[in-house]
């Protein structure tokens, strides 16, 4: 039976299938959602160089982030589910693998592809790269 699970949230479509689907399928587990800020969305094309745009661009991410948990929570309470919340910077793929080890989750759920970034044939290269690296089973939900 698992417990604890573990559920990236980005924005994406993707991200909120996969969220419906663990408040459906672990009715019972603690979920906690997770989302990761990536610095290489700043891209190359922004105004990072100049003075406190790091931190602006830092504080606007933590603020979506934000946004993105109290849109989890509306679909959590439609479930009569509470949800943990955490937001860790780096890269997707290796925050969320070393997040679900560090703090004992039992499973992953996730989105196929996310709203940015490169996608692969069956699975976005976050995805693909979290299936293949995680500590615990992960549920991709197309």
């Amino acid at each position: 039976m698992t417990k604890r699970v573990l559920v990236p949230i980005d924005g994406s479509r993707q991200s909120t299938k996969a969220l419906e689907h663990a408040l459906t399928e672990f009715e019972d587990a603690d979920i906690e959602v997770l989302n990761v800020i990536d610095p290489i969305d700043v891209g190359y094309s922004s105004t990072v160089g100049m003075p406190g745009y790091s931190e602006e661009w830092y504080e606007d991410s933590k603020e979506n982030a934000e946004r993105l948990f109290e849109e989890a929570q509306e679909l959590a309470d439609e479930h009569d589910a509470t949800l943990s919340t955490a937001t860790e910077l780096g890269r997707p793929s290796q925050v969320i693998v070393e997040f679900a080890d560090e703090n004992d989750f039992d499973q992953i759920v996730m989105g196929s592809h996310g709203r940015s970034g490169v996608s692969r044939i069956l699975l976005g290269s976050v995805a693909e790269t979290v299936v293949r690296r995680s500590p615990v089973p992960v549920t991709v939900v197309r």
